[in-house]
């Protein structure tokens, strides 16, 4: 079987996972698992591993029409002036900072 993410993954802590099928799954799977030389736990492991990264991938993907994209940049490259309440929250954000640097907080949290 070819070096996989699995693999570089076992050297790391281990957990578990387990499920109960019918046996007619269970069978169909340990089939796939013999044609690619791999044993059933490898080969669960590796589709799912293989699932779950489609799924995270396609959910971190954003997807806008030409229109809204020309939009999204739009506002990139000429942001709108700043409202009246977020000048309002940076000046009370400023006022909140604390200028000791050797502190462990960035912030003031007492009466401001």
């Amino acid at each position: 079987m070819a070096h996989t993410k699995l693999q570089d993954a076992t050297s790391v802590g281990r957990g578990r996972i387990s499920a109960r099928v019918p046996l007619s799954v269970q069978e169909l799977v340990q089939q796939a698992a013999d044609m690619v030389g791999s044993t059933l736990n490898q080969f669960v492991v590796q589709a799912v591993l293989e699932a779950a990264e489609k799924v995270v991938e396609r959910e971190r993907i954003i997807r806008l029409s030409g229109e809204n994209a020309q939009w999204f940049c739009n506002l990139i490259d000429n942001p709108p002036p700043p409202s009246p309440a977020l000048v309002d929250a940076l000046k009370r954000y400023d006022a909140r900072k604390v200028m000791n640097e050797g502190s462990g907080s960035t912030f003031e949290f007492g009466d401001a």
